[in-house]
C-alpha cells in the first residue's frame, strides 16, 4: 500500500513515517518495478506499536533496542516509569517554586501595605531572583530539569521568521493580484489571460497561508527539537 494509505490507517504524518524509516524502526519493501515503498499490514501494525510507545514518551533509542531484541519490553517499561517519575518530581519542584514566589510577593505586598494592582511592581522590586536562580542551578546540577529557556527562545524566533517570510511573500502576491485586477478592470483586451493569472495568484496566496499555518503548528509541536533529543 502507499504511504498516504498508511498515514490514514495509523494517524501519523508522512514526515513521521519517513523519520521512523530513517531511524531504522521501519523497513518497508520496495516495488521492484518502480522502486517505490510498498507498505504491508505488518508495517502498519509496527507503526501503531511505535506510535503507542511514542505517545508514552518512550525514546526512539529504546524502541530501537526493543526491535533489535537487545532490551526486553519489561526493562523498557521500567526505564520509562523511572523517567516519568523523574518528570513528575521536576514538575512538583517547579510547582513548589511558583508557590514560593507567589507567597513571597504576597508577603512583600502585605508588608508594604500595597494593593493587588501593585503586585507586579512588588515582584520586580522586592523579589530576590538571584537566590532562586542559584537554587535552581544547584538542583539542575543534581539532575533536576526546569524549563529550557533556549528552546523557548529558538521556537519564538522560528515563529517570527516564518511569519515575516510568509508576510513578505503574501504582501507581494496581494500587490501583484491587485495590480492585475486593476488592469483587468481597465483593459479592453481579452480577459481570459488575466483571469487565469488571477486564479494562479489566488492559489499562491492560499498556498502561502496554508504553509504558514502548518509551519507554526510544527514549531508548536517542537518536532525538530524533540527529534534531536533522541
Amino acid at each position: 500500500m502507499k504511504i498516504y494509505q498508511v498515514e490514514e490507517l495509523v494517524g501519523i504524518t508522512k514526515k513521521n513515517i519517513r523519520f521512523y524509516e530513517e531511524e531504522g524502526l521501519l523497513n518497508p519493501e520496495r516495488d521492484p518495478l518502480n522502486g517505490y515503498r510498498d507498505y504491508t499490514l505488518k508495517d502498519v501494525q509496527q507503526l501503531k506499536k511505535i506510535k503507542l510507545l511514542r505517545k508514552l514518551s518512550v525514546p526512539i533509542e529504546d524502541i530501537r533496542l526493543l526491535l533489535k531484541g537487545k532490551r526486553s519490553f519489561e526493562e523498557s517499561m521500567e526505564e520509562q516509569i523511572k523517567r516519568l517519575e523523574k518528570q513528575q518530581k521536576n514538575t512538583e519542584l517547579m510547582k513548589d517554586f511558583c508557590m514560593r514566589l507567589k507567597n513571597e510577593v504576597q508577603n512583600n505586598l502585605n508588608q508594604s501595605g500595597g494593593d493587588e494592582k501593585s503586585s507586579s511592581e512588588s515582584f520586580f522590586i522586592h523579589l530576590d531572583a538571584e537566590k532562586y536562580l542559584s537554587e535552581i542551578s544547584r538542583l539542575e546540577e543534581g539532575g533536576s530539569k526546569f524549563m529550557d529557556v533556549k528552546k523557548e527562545d529558538i521556537s519564538r524566533k522560528k515563529k517570527v521568521g516564518a511569519i515575516f517570510a510568509a508576510g513578505f511573500f503574501l504582501a507581494l502576491m496581494v500587490l501583484i493580484f491587485t495590480s492585475v485586477l486593476i488592469a483587468l478592470i481597465h483593459t479592453k483586451t481579452d480577459f481570459m489571460p488575466f483571469i487565469i493569472l488571477l486564479v494562479i495568484l489566488g492559489c499562491f496566496i492560499i498556498g502561502i497561508v496554508t504553509a504558514l499555518i502548518l509551519r507554526l503548528k510544527e514549531i508548536n509541536k517542537g518536532e525538530e527539537i524533540e527529534a534531536l533529543k533522541y
